[in-house]
């Protein structure tokens, strides 16, 4: 018996990376799982296909969460394919950093419609979904929310803001049974951050050695996190941010 059978859960980017990381913890638990994704299908497909060799249950649904008709469209869909739903992670994201010259209204608008907005709106949809026995919404932040680097501005605030749409959402729905938590990670090595040069980088270098564990995580380090606020084992958790860095902060 897993600790989540029974229960349906919507990762939010969760083609690759981290959202494919929980995803298949999640599933691996017990959960049937709806990988969503914007851009990447091929990577969905492989994160379902590992789930499914597992003998879980998973299906793809593309979605852009920065899109209202879209973040509707995915709820429907898992609907359909699970009938109810019990476990949403935001986790889909992005980021890019850009001196203080640098910085557009695109820059900002990107960044912000998609790490809150997203997040708002895909939080809407799951609460109006969960039963009367609520549900546990694991939003993914950061690190960078308070350690705020340069160049970083607009997605430190960002994840600044998810940390306190966390905060506030805790307390607005925590009468309706419905958990909301979030995940801060430190520097973890993915696609994404292997596509921007950074596990070859100095940055890599300075982060490790301000760490005392003395090296950056992998998706599988922040996935157990999730199934721990997925489950009941976190069934008096609400308003909380975890991070996970390995001691970096």
């Amino acid at each position: 018996m897993g600790k989540l059978d029974g229960r349906v859960a919507i990762v939010t980017g969760a083609s690759k990376g981290i959202g494919a990381a929980i995803a298949r913890h999640l599933a691996a638990a017990g959960a049937s799982v709806v990988v969503n994704y914007a851009s990447s299908k091929e990577g969905a497909d492989r994160t379902v296909k590992e789930i499914e060799a597992k003998g879980g249950k998973a299906v793809a649904v593309q979605a852009n969460l920065a899109e209202p008709a879209e973040v509707r469209r995915l709820f429907a869909r898992s609907k359909e394919a699970f009938g109810k739903l019990d476990i949403l992670v935001n986790n889909a994201g992005v980021y890019q950093f850009a001196a203080l010259d640098e910085i557009t209204p695109e820059h900002f608008h990107g960044m912000f419609n998609l790490n809150v907005l997203g997040l708002i709106l895909a939080t809407q949809e799951a609460a109006r979904q969960f039963g009367p026995d609520g549900g546990s919404i694991i939003n993914i932040s950061s690190v960078a929310a308070t350690a705020a680097p340069p160049t970083a501005s607009v997605y430190s605030a960002t994840k600044a803001a998810v940390d306190a749409v966390t905060r506030s959402l805790a307390q607005e729905l925590g009468p309706r049974k419905i958990r909301v938590n979030s995940i801060n990670p430190g520097m973890v090595e993915t696609e994404g951050t292997h596509a921007q040069g950074i596990p070859d980088s100095e940055w890599r270098q300075q982060i490790e050695a301000q760490t005392p564990l003395g090296r950056i995580g992998q998706p599988d380090d922040i996935a157990p996190a999730a199934v721990y606020l997925a489950s009941d084992d976190s069934s008096w958790v609400t308003g909380e941010t975890f991070f996970i860095g390995g001691g970096f902060h």
